[in-house]
């Protein structure tokens, strides 16, 4: 990805690290319920399953996608920018 600068002093924030996260879904469970989780429980969310996920950056919403599967690890397809990112 390349962006354009006009200010020297902010190409050094370019190459500060950022926690990107995707965010598949959520659900609200009562307390018994999640003390009640174990290997092979299933937690249903509140997303259908082809909806968009996600892409939050810094805990900032930023972008929509897919999710898709690239060398066995999950990763996710650009479909819709949010706001003012470019």
């Amino acid at each position: 990805m390349s962006m354009h600068t006009d200010s020297p002093n902010l190409e050094i924030l370019l190459d500060v690290p950022v926690e990107v996260t995707v965010e598949l879904g959520s659900c609200h469970l009562p307390m018994r319920d999640v003390l009640q989780l174990g290997n092979g429980s299933v937690v249903q969310l509140d997303k259908i399953a082809d909806a968009p996920v996600e892409l939050l950056v810094n805990r900032k919403r930023v972008a929509r996608g897919e999710v898709v599967v690239v060398e066995n690890r999950f990763g996710i397809k650009i479909t819709e920018l949010l706001g003012n990112v470019k």
